[in-house]
């Protein structure tokens, strides 16, 4: 029996060995037999530095029939600063010819000073990406920039449209390059939490809980012990619940391979990023990790998982390296190439979803092409098993719960109560909130596709000082009659506007045109008068044209002027139809009916328009231009509480002593009619509310400064403010917010105010306009006429002068003919003497 377990141990040795000779080239810079001696520089207490112990020492006892290497290991027990420390003892006591281990580039500088520095290989997890001097000639790290990953996780976080996040991390460096990704993809690191040992995760994880409502977490550059006590508190701080969200950067990814199944358990829902980029098939890997799991399950039977990792196959190939191939081989983590010091590998990124006691890879990210398409076509990148059995995408923020509603402000001291007005009950010792600007806001939240638990909180306290508060996150949010500015986008975001707003001016009133001496002429506007007049002028032409063309004695006259008299006194009588001369001609007459009509409704409407301006009140401004205040330093008033002062001063340009501040809707009657204030400046919903409770003698006048509008306030980069944005356009386009604001108007005292009362007495006097379909047919008819009498009366003309050209040309002839037989003689008897009578109408020739 015993001689059996030794034969099977024997072959099983042979084996092992003829793999190893078989899977390992000997090293060509290195002469065979040299002498290397190797300070190995790990942290044994960690999973990564186990593995990267057992990994050297297979290196080394697979090189041995090459070189005769000896590793001098040193445990750095969890203290990575003590690394220069320990490898300056290693080199003044071992004389070793090369270094390796977990150095940064800092402690490999100050080594660099030696007077002759060994080459290093450092193993720690990834470069860091802020700017650093070069690297010493000798120094070179087995790991990629950790800006690769920094740039694969703002792109998660910008595919699911995340905003704020929250930050972990041992090493505090990273916060500085993360930051600057997230702000390319439109987010930004709300919190950071620098832990350096595991004794502070529970005191750092309360400190979160009370001071931010972002759900989304980042851990990165942290050991994997490190997070499994991470995860373990968050289980028990609820922070693995339904809406948070957890990415892993590969310090920790890489390791869930090996990882024991307690630790997973904790991280269900986890996205993490793994940079594998070895291959699991090939025949060197699957000889290494038959001898890797042997070697470690002896060395570490505490360890439940003996499956090497990444940082395994590294600190393998960084032994290698260091015996010979120098900067370009083939090894198991890839190819081994560097550049500047660092490895120079595409880095591909495998984001996987932890499960379970496992994972499932969900996506593949590369800097150069993202993530692949049909990822991001609704594949597999958003069917993520997130915590806590979440199937949907968190929106990365806490929305209130009825344990921790979200605190929304409200200004308790706005002088229009229409929009805001908080009661209180002292009896009862409650508080009743109410208003337009409330009843949006409930409206938009019953829209929203989730439960929002809210407690409305009153602040005695400017517009201003409000925002400032949820700038300062004592609020989660603000609802009221609050105008959005450019300046205040500086501290807070808002929603879309739910009414829209403008800066307008409201003045009294003075006597209307009813006390005018010329409100005959103002029906009708200046341009309609030169019409009619022009049209009356035109028809009285052409009537008298078509007249005289057909010989009407009535319309002759012996001069030029008389006949411009007459068509004059046509066109000033023909309005009234009381012209004394006899029309006869069709053409005229139907050019008269025409006119006729016209007449008729263009007087019709010239009595309705005179008679609506004798009997309402037409309200004409006392001020119309903001200019005239300006210039005659008159005083103006605004609310107290409000933005309208700042930008009178600030925009308008107006003297601050001439700006008064009021403070309630009440006060601005009074100031304006005793003449404290010239006007009131307001924003046209609170101008609207003002001018329906005091319909009577006050209206408003000049030009309308366009604003953002009323909003809700939200902190920056709350996705609420996104949410509410959408659903205030849907309450809006279903007419919901008119409805309110109609409601809002009538309850004032003034009922039978409306906004066709207020106008100017300007906008409703008639021009040509509404009367251009008549005018382009009395046109119509008038040219028509008007062409007849031209061809009428040249007909005429053209007969009378045809007669006349022929009587001339016979007389012609019958002169010729006398004076010829005058002078010339009768040579033949058969000619015979024409006789002409032209004494009479007719002509009679005799021979």
């Amino acid at each position: 029996m015993h001689t059996l377990h030794l034969l099977l141990f024997l072959t099983c040795w042979l084996v092992e060995s003829t793999i190893s000779l078989k899977s390992v080239v000997c090293p060509e810079l290195l002469p065979r037999g040299a002498n290397l001696s190797v300070g190995v520089l790990i942290d044994e207490t960690s999973r990564i530095g186990k593995e990267q112990k057992i990994a050297m020492k297979l290196a080394a006892k697979d090189l041995n029939h090459c070189l005769n290497l000896v590793l001098h290991i040193k445990d750095l027990h969890g203290s990575s600063a003590l690394a220069a420390a320990a490898a300056l003892n290693l080199i003044n006591h071992k004389h070793i010819d090369m270094i390796v281990g977990t150095l940064t580039l800092e402690q490999a500088a100050f080594l660099s000073n030696l007077k002759t520095p060994p080459p290093i290989i450092s193993l720690s997890p990834a470069a860091s990406p802020l700017p650093q001097p070069p690297p010493p000639p000798s120094f070179n790290q087995m790991s990629l920039p950790a800006a690769h990953q920094i740039q694969c996780i703002a792109s998660i976080v910008a595919h699911f449209r995340w905003k704020k996040l929250i930050s972990i991390s041992q090493d505090p460096t990273l916060f500085l390059p993360l930051s600057r990704a997230l702000h390319a993809a439109d987010a930004s690191i709300e919190l950071r939490a620098a832990v350096p040992h595991h004794t502070s995760i529970e005191r750092e994880l309360k400190k979160i809980i009370g001071a931010t409502n972002s759900r989304i977490f980042v851990v990165m550059h942290c050991s994997f012990e490190f997070a499994a006590i991470l995860f373990e508190k968050a289980r028990v701080f609820g922070l693995m619940e339904k809406g948070f969200v957890w990415i892993v950067a590969e310090e920790i990814s890489n390791l869930l391979d090996s990882a024991d199944t307690s630790p997973l358990l904790n991280m269900e829902g986890v996205l993490a990023i793994k940079s594998d980029y070895y291959s699991t098939k090939h025949k060197n890997f699957k000889a290494f990790k038959s001898k890797f799991t042997q070697k470690f399950e002896s060395s570490f039977p505490s360890e439940d998982n003996p499956t090497p990792s990444i940082y395994a196959l590294r600190a393998y190939d960084a032994i290698y390296a260091g015996a010979g191939p120098g900067e370009d081989f083939e090894g198991l983590s890839g190819r081994i190439i560097f550049k500047n010091g660092f490895l120079s590998q595409k880095p591909v990124f495998h984001i996987v979803n932890v499960i379970g006691k496992s994972y499932r890879e969900v996506a593949v990210w590369s800097p150069e092409l993202g993530f692949s398409g049909d990822q991001l076509r609704g594949g597999r990148l958003s069917s993520i098993f997130w915590p806590g059995g979440e199937r949907s995408v968190p929106r990365g923020w806490s929305l209130g719960s009825r344990e921790r509603p979200l605190r929304i402000g409200v200004p308790a001291r706005g002088a229009f109560n229409q929009f805001v007005k908080v009661t209180y009950d002292s009896g009862q010792n409650s508080t009743r909130i109410t208003g337009f600007s409330i009843e949006v806001f409930e409206a938009a939240v019953k829209k929203l596709p989730y439960d929002l638990h809210y407690v409305l909180v009153p602040y005695n306290g400017s517009y201003d000082e409000v925002i400032a508060q949820v700038h300062t996150k004592t609020l989660d949010a603000a609802v009221g009659d609050t105008e959005i500015m450019a300046d205040r986008y500086v501290y807070a975001e808002f929603s879309q506007p739910y009414i829209e707003s403008g800066l307008v001016m409201v003045v009294t009133v003075k006597p209307g045109l009813k006390d005018s001496k010329f409100i005959a002429l103002t029906p009708f506007t200046k341009m309609m008068w030169l019409q009619l007049a022009a049209v009356s002028t035109a028809t009285g032409f052409v009537i008298w044209l078509s007249e005289f063309a057909t010989g009407n004695d009535q319309f002759t006259g012996n001069s030029i002027l008389q006949s411009i008299c007459s068509v004059l006194w046509l066109s000033v009588t023909i309005i009234s139809l009381s012209q004394r001369e006899n029309i006869k001609n069709s053409t005229s007459k139907l050019v008269v009916t025409v006119w006729i009509c016209v007449i008729f409704v263009v007087g019709a409407s010239f009595t309705a328009v005179l008679s609506s301006m004798m009997t309402v009140p037409r309200l004409e401004p006392s001020v119309r231009e903001i200019d005239f205040l300006r210039n005659s330093n008159a005083a103006v008033g605004c609310n107290s509480n409000s933005f309208i002062c700042r930008y009178l001063i600030s925009v308008l340009n107006f003297n601050p002593s001439n700006v008064k501040q009021v403070n309630s809707i009440d006060e601005y009657p009074r100031a304006l009619d005793n003449g404290e204030i010239k006007a009131a400046f307001f924003v046209a919903p609170h101008a609207k509310v003002f001018l329906a409770k005091y319909c009577n003698g006050y209206v408003i006048s000049g030009p309308s400064f366009k604003l953002g509008g009323f909003g809700f306030v939200f902190q920056k980069g709350s996705p609420l403010a996104i949410d509410i944005s959408e659903a205030i356009l849907k309450v809006s386009q279903s007419g919901h917010v008119d409805t309110l604001e109609q409601n809002m108007l009538h309850h004032s005292n003034c009922t039978s105010w409306t906004a066709a009362s207020h106008k100017a007495a300007d906008d409703i006097r008639l021009g040509p306009g509404p009367f251009s379909g008549l005018f382009l047919i009395l046109g119509c008819i008038l040219g028509f006429a008007f062409v007849v009498a031209v061809v009428r009366l040249a007909r005429t003309r053209w007969t009378n002068f045809r007669d006349g050209v022929w009587a001339s040309m016979v007389v012609i002839r019958e002169c010729c003919t006398r004076f010829g037989a005058t002078y010339f003689g009768v040579r033949h008897e058969t000619n015979s003497v024409r006789i002409i009578d032209v004494t009479s109408d007719e002509i009679h020739v005799s021979t």
